[in-house]
């Protein structure tokens, strides 16, 4: 599954009405065309029409993301500790704005246990995590019950965090404006949980990200 700009839910001419809908087959996801709006951007420029110039690049950038987004999804593996992949659930999103908003998304579960990973071009969880990281905000206790401390996954810097209603959370910076966020549900144990995590092609994802 993969989409670009997000929409709302539109009241449209028939949006007020009491029928149903009980038919059709939904939009066609089709990843823009990165060479035609490239050719349709500088055609555009050349004729001064800066807004469909301006449109096109956009519509460029978001082809580009969708492509990368698709290639490192396709990149995951298909299990994870012993969880197989939702195919359903995979998605790729991209707001198509220069790297604001690209995500990731893959599944894993069986009927009692779910793996998530999620890779994200947010800036504002990016923000949060390293603020975090970089002051050793998420201070230590040494007495009472920890649920979030530093840790590293493959050489990366990350935070761990546990929560008795929705299991375990690891988020790992990669480079500059990506992260990557893993979410463990009926986990038994941290080790577990990192073990899992372990599966994933870190430097993999950071090099389709283009992140340095």
């Amino acid at each position: 599954n993969q989409s670009g700009q997000g929409t709302g839910n539109g009241t449209g001419a028939n949006g007020g009405g009491n029928n149903p809908n009980n038919n059709g087959g939904g939009l066609i996801s089709t990843p823009p065309d990165v060479n035609q709006n490239l050719i349709d951007a500088e055609a555009a420029y050349k004729k001064n029409s800066y807004g469909e110039a301006r449109y096109a690049v956009q519509q460029a950038m978001l082809g580009v993301e969708l492509e990368i987004g698709n290639k490192v999804l396709k990149s995951l593996p298909e299990s994870v500790a012993g969880l197989s992949k939702e195919a359903e659930a995979d998605q790729v999103t991209s707001t198509g704005w220069g790297w604001a908003g690209l995500t990731i998304h893959r599944e894993y579960s069986t009927r009692d246990k779910e793996f998530r990973i999620t890779v994200a071009n947010n800036s504002v969880w990016m923000a949060g995590v390293n603020a975090y990281l970089a002051s050793g905000g998420y201070a230590q206790q040494t007495n009472g019950e920890q649920n979030w401390k530093q840790t590293k996954l493959k050489g990366y810097r990350a935070i761990i965090e546990f929560s008795q209603g929705s299991g375990y959370k690891l988020s790992v910076p990669l480079g500059q404006s990506s992260l990557v966020v893993f979410e463990g549900v009926s986990f038994a144990s941290e080790t577990e949980m990192m073990k899992a995590a372990e599966t994933f092609n870190l430097d993999g994802i950071k090099k389709e990200l283009g992140e340095q």
